[in-house]
């Protein structure tokens, strides 16, 4: 499993808690370190790196979790990471978090209505929302996406 963006790990040492092998990789060196001692004794393999061009090996990960970051850019990367039948969870702000007083300021981290969906095409949607939730207290407009890649077919498309 490859958890993209992990920030403090919450994800990683969630999935590792429950028997996943994980390579959890963030840009923060010190939230790495940190994650890395509340961690101890499980199967997670920390990487502090530089999202926008950490190398991510083509399909070789039955899951890829991005949650609270987006790079279009590195999209079909992601994508490309997950192996023939794997899945792909994502989920981040959406454009109205804006209104909400909090949260990322920059469009280019913002999504746009539906287009969580587009970013995860070509693969399959097993799940797709887009809602106001409130975590913590405080509300979130966030898109989320559960998508599975075919099990074998052509190779995706990396324009997208």
């Amino acid at each position: 499993m490859l958890d993209v963006a992990c920030g403090s790990g919450r994800h990683a040492i969630a999935a590792a808690n429950l028997g996943a092998r994980v390579v959890a990789v963030d840009s923060d060196a010190a939230r790495i370190a940190l994650a890395r001692q509340r961690s101890r004794g499980l199967s997670i393999q920390w990487i502090a790196a530089d999202l926008t061009t950490y190398p991510i090996p083509r399909a070789a990960f039955d899951v890829v979790m991005v949650f609270n970051y987006l790079d279009r850019a590195r999209m079909a990367e992601f994508r490309e990471a997950v192996k023939p039948g794997g899945l792909l969870l994502f989920e981040t702000f959406l454009e109205t978090q804006l209104e909400l007083g909090w949260g990322p300021t920059s469009p280019n981290h913002l999504l746009k209505p539906g287009e969580i969906v587009q970013l995860a095409e070509p693969f399959e949607i097993v799940l797709a929302r887009e809602v106001l939730e409130f975590v913590g207290g405080r509300p979130m407009a966030v898109a989320s996406v559960l998508a599975r890649r075919p099990p074998a077919g052509p190779e995706l498309d990396r324009s997208r």
